[in-house]
């Protein structure tokens, strides 16, 4: 089965940087979709960024306003998704979570239909 395994995070100051990276193993194929959330105690989690395998396209949820890119190494092995964060805003601050819907066809920015999940990582910014 795939597994996420995701590294980066931390600390930074408002107006910062970070960038996320996500480890991939297991049987994807260019049906998959892999992706980022983020959730915070009080809410759901938010669709961050998406990647479709077959064509590279990404999607960005309507917050990122081309702060953050989202990218994929196909040269690394496993398969690495990293999510480059720019221009940290204290809202920003949440646990940042990899996913991956093996099968689907498409990417939705509905979390209920992602099927695997990373243990996530904790991303902070201050102001």
């Amino acid at each position: 089965q795939v597994q996420l395994v995701e590294t980066g995070g931390g600390s930074v100051q408002e107006g910062g940087s970070l960038n996320l990276s996500c480890a991939v193993s297991g049987p994807i194929s260019s049906a998959t979709c892999l992706g980022w959330f983020r959730q915070t105690s009080e809410n759901e989690r938010e669709f961050v960024a998406s990647i479709y395998q077959r064509t590279g396209s990404p999607t960005y949820g309507a917050f990122v306003q081309d702060r953050f890119t989202i990218s994929r190494d196909r040269g690394k092995n496993p398969l690495t998704i990293d999510l480059q964060m720019n221009s940290l805003k204290p809202g920003d601050t949440a646990v940042y979570y990899c996913a991956a819907d093996p099968y689907r066809g498409y990417c939705s920015q509905q979390q209920s239909l992602w099927e695997v999940w990373g243990q996530g990582t904790q991303v902070t910014v201050s102001s």
